[in-house]
């Protein structure tokens, strides 16, 4: 399970969808759905806001309108009425990490969108998420 915490315009059409099922899955673990991934590293930020379904939830939101911006259809009646008001922490290593990783994958998927994103320098993250000093998140398997 990867929740990017990097901005969804960033990911080519398979990572978006890919990011859009596994929101998905995390929404269906916070809910209690499934027996799988409730442990999931990736779920801690969401768990540790107070309201976990509607973090996920407002995180499913902006990756649907990324979605939305480039002509698919994701069907947002799947996502929950819940949100949430307040932004989650991000740490700009966790960005950084999480945009190499990125660039390793459309060096193979999509060399085009590679070739865009290389010169990146400022890396901007998810609308849910909000910037701050520090390393890799100590939830990120590296």
């Amino acid at each position: 399970m990867r929740l990017w915490s990097i901005h969804p315009r960033y990911l080519d059409a398979r990572g978006l969808v890919a990011l859009w099922r596994e929101g998905l899955l995390a929404q269906n673990v916070l809910l209690g759905n499934t027996r799988g991934y409730t442990n999931h590293p990736q779920l801690l930020r969401f768990k540790n806001t107070g309201n976990q379904v509607g973090a996920v939830a407002t995180y499913l939101r902006f990756v649907a309108d990324e979605a939305n911006r480039r002509g698919y259809n994701f069907d947002r009646r799947k996502i929950v009425n819940r949100r949430i008001r307040n932004t989650i922490a991000v740490t700009d290593g966790q960005l950084c990490y999480e945009f190499r990783h990125l660039l390793k994958k459309l060096k193979k998927r999509d060399p085009e969108r590679y070739k865009k994103l290389i010169n990146v320098s400022e890396i901007e993250q998810h609308p849910l998420f909000d910037e701050v000093y520090g390393d890799v998140e100590s939830w990120e398997v590296t």
